[in-house]
């Protein structure tokens, strides 16, 4: 097989840091195509990896026609991800989403359906799976190194509301919701990949803070399994701080903004040794399409992401329109 061709749907920020990975791998992929409705976005994107040569499209679905493409990045708005995975699987190319997969589980389980059915591979693009601090933290609670789990904290802070003023993230139609949408996805992420645990009821509290969509969310979680947690997710802070506490009944994990410190009764704490950084979402992702490893984060797995979002929206009685209109999932 030769080098597999990319295309990119959508070329604002994040689709800058898939770029450069992509580019990163040369010898395996060209990115060949891609489109955004924005000619200044698709300008910007070009001349910051000097891509002269390459084709650009107004519309996906026209790249999707005229290239033959081997797989695509969609780094879309929330609300049209699962129309451009779908149109694009069903173009004969894999593709790599970005978080969310799609804004409600209707779409997320019907696109699991056109994966099976095309036989393309999905991966959603949850970068921390890849990261050694949040490898180390799965892996602990997985060989009981604080023993049962008793409880969780994951909080986010981050300068959202100020960031996001006149953008497409504060409109429902084209975003699904607010932080906890979009950056909290990151968050709820951890939460059920690093334990494993199912939610069974939740109790949010949400404050827009005069904005279109929601911007702090708290929300009480109970797991099926017995532990507890509390996801928060603040939108109008002064900056990012990302912060996670893993109770057991032998210990406990602290993640502080990347420094992991772990804590036991009697013992004194310790900083450990983390693993080693071996791959990222566009090697993990290539080799998954060159059939070296399964997928690192399956359309399955963030289908979890998706219903635990949906569950608080509902708990919270706020419906955003997570579905765009015209889009939505047959």
């Amino acid at each position: 097989m030769g080098k597999l061709r990319f295309g990119m749907i959508g070329t604002g920020n994040i689709s800058q840091w898939h770029g450069r990975q992509l580019l990163e791998l040369d010898g395996e992929v060209e990115l060949a195509a891609l489109a955004d409705p924005d000619e200044g976005g698709r300008e910007r994107f070009i001349g910051k990896f000097s891509l002269g040569g390459i084709t650009a499209y107004d519309d996906y679905r026209d790249m999707l026609e005229a290239e033959e493409l081997d797989a695509v990045v969609i780094c879309s708005p929330h609300t049209l991800h699962y129309r451009q995975a779908s149109d694009a699987m069903k173009a004969g190319c894999h593709v790599l989403v970005e978080k969310p997969m799609t804004c409600s589980s209707r779409e997320a389980e019907a696109l699991l359906d056109v994966a099976r059915e095309t036989g393309k591979l999905l991966q959603v693009s949850y970068q921390r799976h890849f990261q050694p601090s949040f490898r180390y933290i799965r892996d602990a609670i997985r060989d009981g190194l604080i023993g049962r789990l008793t409880s969780v904290t994951a909080s986010l802070y981050q300068d959202w509301r100020q960031l996001t003023v006149g953008t497409w993230r504060v409109d429902p139609r084209l975003s699904g919701g607010g932080m906890l949408m979009d950056s909290g996805s990151h968050i709820a992420d951890v939460l059920l990949w690093t334990t494993g645990l199912t939610p069974a009821e939740v109790k949010p509290v949400m404050h827009r803070q005069g904005s279109p969509v929601e911007i702090d969310s708290f929300t009480a979680i109970r797991f099926e399994e017995g532990p507890v947690a509390g996801l928060n997710i603040v939108g109008h802070a002064p900056c990012w701080h990302e912060t996670y506490v893993f109770c057991g009944e032998e210990g406990g994990l602290f993640y502080d903004n990347g420094r992991i410190t772990v804590r036991k009764p009697g013992e004194d704490p310790f900083v450990p040794e983390l693993p080693e950084a071996t791959t990222n979402q566009a090697k993990s992702f290539v080799d998954a399409i060159r059939g070296r490893q399964d997928v690192a984060v399956p359309g399955e797995f963030a289908l979890r992401v998706v219903r635990l979002t949906e569950m608080i929206y509902e708990a919270a009685g706020c419906e955003p329109l997570r579905e765009a209109e015209g889009e939505r999932a047959e």
